[in-house]
Order: structure tokens, then sequence, then C-alpha cells
């Protein structure tokens, strides 16, 4: 039983719901895990091993009265330090925010409780959950199970990290600008970003976020395969109180036509052989699995990229940078000073502009979703970059936020996109971004099913010197 840790959730659900082994048995190899391999990794920053086995016997007992324990039942999985988890500090990565303890769940965290999942720990972000990197001054630095030098991406990167090197079945994750997908891209594991409102989320440790927040960030799971990463969503999406945003549609709607468009560089992005590469290997597998795929261009992308921009900075604007100098992370201050820099304070006029241009974005993606309904185009126009290059120089913020524009461009539409991770070149992990019309989660899921099943399989990795 001491390999419980590198099994799927699907695979620990089924084996505790049967009495194979005990949810205790496998929070304890779980725990296990994370002592052997958390400390050349720091993805974990925050440990609830009482807590933990705690829940686990809870299941237990409810096993032995006969009663249900629900589609994650002692599944260990892990939470972002950015949500609400009752008692705990939702510091962000802060340390102004160090102190600031939840008093209740988020709601998806309680959803997660109610189907039988077991919370080992918090992950690492960085700062504000603002980079594509993972360090702070309060948590400090998260590195890439597969190479250190790489980054684990972010914000998400604690969650990346950990559940690639088996520490939990399924890792949570928010994105608002690639901090699902980006993570799952470095560390070679899959991530799933739901459409606005799918997952209910909200933390009422902190005042409510501004227009672009409300829009655009969501709640999403991590895994090493796509089934748990379906199995995850499920438990999430649960309808729950507390989030206007939500909206409770069915988890798999009407037959649809299996009809993929392939873009390798949407809007010209520039991109990297590996990634063409993985692209068309990735649109092979669809074709070899049924799929008719189309290469032609998408709608307008990198337009929609730089209204994440104007939405998300006047959030930063609106408080007038406070937050930021009184944390004073000098990661933080670097990177929003090249994004504040980028884009000029558009005014009233510009962000009502923004917001204008946004729903014609959405229509013309709506449209083109309907004739194919999905879109496989690049995570990043790059390989995943060496760490912590975003605040090497202004040229390298530059590189950096110019190859990302195919993840800050998805979430103004309020679509679901996922990260399927497709192999390694020398080494390298790397994927494919597939997305899908809005509340069709079902079909991004199925079309990552048909690439990932003719792909390598993805056990735990152990964590590179």
């Amino acid at each position: 039983m001491s390999q419980i840790w590198a099994m799927t959730a699907g695979e620990i659900a089924r084996n505790v719901r049967e009495g194979a082994f005990s949810a205790r048995e496998a929070t304890e190899s779980a725990l296990s895990r994370l002592d052997a391999v958390n400390g050349s990794l720091n993805a974990v920053v925050q440990r609830f091993d009482e807590e933990a086995l705690r829940q686990a016997d809870a299941l237990d007992a409810a096993r032995a009265a006969g009663r249900d324990r629900g589609s994650l039942a002692g599944v260990p999985v892990t939470l972002k330090v950015n949500v609400d988890q009752q008692g705990q500090a939702t510091t962000n990565g802060l340390r102004t925010q160090k102190d600031l303890v939840a008093e209740h769940d988020s709601p998806f965290v309680a959803n997660l409780r109610a189907a039988g999942a077991v919370i080992i720990g918090r992950t690492n972000t960085p700062a504000f959950s603002l980079r594509w990197f993972t360090r702070n001054s309060l948590h400090g630095h998260t590195r890439n199970p597969h190479d250190a030098r790489l980054t684990p991406g972010g914000s998400s990167g604690g969650a990346g990290a950990a559940v690639a090197a088996g520490i939990g079945a399924i890792a949570h994750g928010t994105d608002i600008a690639g901090s699902i997908r980006y993570p799952a891209y470095a560390c070679g594991v899959h991530g799933l970003r739901p459409s606005l409102g799918r997952i209910p989320a909200v933390n009422r440790s902190g005042p409510d976020r501004h227009i672009g927040a409300q829009l655009m960030a969501v709640s999403g799971p991590l895994a090493r395969s796509v089934s748990d990463v379906r199995l995850a969503f499920g438990a999430m999406a649960r309808p729950a109180a507390g989030d206007p945003w939500q909206v409770p549609a069915t988890l798999a709607g009407t037959p649809f036509e299996r009809r993929v468009a392939l873009t390798v560089s949407p809007d010209g992005l520039p991109v990297h052989p590996a990634v063409e590469k993985a692209l068309r290997d990735a649109a092979a597998r669809l074709t070899d699995a049924g799929w008719a795929v189309t290469e032609c261009p998408a709608p307008p992308l990198a337009a929609a990229a730089e209204i994440n921009a104007v939405l998300w900075l006047s959030e930063f604007r609106r408080n007038k940078c406070g937050p930021l100098r009184a944390e004073d992370d000098p990661d933080a201050n670097t990177v929003a000073g090249f994004m504040l820099e980028r884009t000029p304070d558009p005014g009233m006029d510009g962000l009502m502009d923004a917001l204008q241009q946004r729903v014609t974005l959405m229509r013309q993606w709506d449209e083109f979703l309907e004739r194919f309904p999905v879109w496989l185009g690049p995570v990043s126009g790059e390989l995943p970059f060496p760490d912590l290059l975003d605040v090497e120089s202004a040229e390298s913020f530059e590189r950096v936020i110019t190859a990302q524009m195919p993840q800050t461009g998805i979430p103004v539409l309020g679509v679901p996109a996922m990260t399927v991770t497709t192999g390694f070149d020398a080494g390298i992990p790397v994927g494919v971004q597939l997305v899908g019309p809005r509340y069709r989660e079902d079909i991004v899921l199925d079309a990552a099913t048909a690439i990932a099943d003719r792909g390598p399989v993805l056990p735990p990795v152990d964590p590179a010197g």
C-alpha cells in the first residue's frame, strides 16, 4: 500500500469505496510522499496532517456504517493559498494577509469536502497571484519537479508542482490569465479552466473584487490524468449559494459533431518548432480518434488579451496600487511596473470601450465554436521559460507576455479551456490548449481524453536537482 500516492484519484476513490484500503491509508501515503519530495519543491507551504487524518477516519467510519462517501472518497487534494479554507489564512502569497483567517470555506471547497476529498495542504502562489512564476516574500520559491531551472508556472505553480510530483492526486488552481493552464503546461500535467460561473467560488475573508476579476477569474482542477480532471470538475461544480455569477448548467450537454479547428499561430504569434510539433501531433491523435480536424485561423485573440490587461490592471489602479506598495514584494513590484507601463491608464471611456469590445469578441468566438466545437491552439508560443525570466529585464518580460497571449485572451471570452500535456521535448514538458463553447466542458474533456489516451502515460515525477 506504500504506493497509493501514485494512483489516480479515480483508483483511490474506487479502492476506498470497495474497502481494498482505507481513506486513512490513502492519506498516510500522500503525507509520506509530501515528506519525501516537498523539501526540494516548496510546492505545499502549509500542511494539515492531523486534520487530514481526522477527515480520513470520518470517511472510514462512514463506510463502516454503510453511508455514501462521495465521488472523491479518500482522495488527497491540495488547495491554493488564495482561496478561503475555514480556519486558515487566505494569504495569496502576501505577508500583509498572513493573518487573514477565513471563517468559512469557499463554496467549491465545501463541495470537495462533501465529495469525500481529503485536504492535505495548501499550495504556493506568487504575491498577488500575479505571475507565471512562483516566488514570494512570505512562502518562498517553488521549483519545477522536472527541472529546477524551469518555471513551475504560475500563479498556481505550487498546485502544478505538487500534483506532478504525486503530492495529492488532484490540485486546485485559479485562473485569470493562464494560472491553471500554464502551471499544467510547465509541470507536464492537465489543467482545466472552466467557464465563468461554472464552479461556485467566493472569498468572504476579503472584499469582493472589481469587474475585471469578476468576469475573468475562475477556480478549476489540475491532475495527472484527464479522467481525474473530469472527476474533480464534477465535484467542484456542484451548485452552491454565495456566488452571484454561478450558472448551474448540466455537466453534459447535447450531442455535438466532432469537429476541431487547428490554429498553430493565432494572430501571427511566433511559435517555437516544438510547440508546433506538439499541436500537429495532437491533431493527428484527434484524427485517429475520429475527429475531423481543419487547420484555419481563429477569431481575434490578441485583442482579447489586451482587454484582459485593461480590466485586470484597472483593479490595481482603482486602489492606487496601495496593496502593492504595502506588501513591497520585489518580484510583484517589478512585474506590476512592467504591466502598468505596457498598458496605460485607459480612463473611464477606455474601460467602457473594452467592455463593449469584449461582447463583440465573445460573439465572434461563440459563432466560431458553433462551427468547430473544439479549438486546438498553443498554450504558449514557447516551451516553459527559464525560471524567473520575467524579472530579469523589460525585454525578458516582453518576451514572456508576448508568448503567453493564447492564455491571457481566453478568460475575456468566458469559455472553458484546458491544457493537455502531450509529452516532452528534450526533457521539457510540452502540451496544447483546447477551447470549447461556454458550459461545454464535456466537449473539451472528450477531446482531451482522445489526445491523452494516445500519448505517454504520466506517472508522478521524482523531483530533479
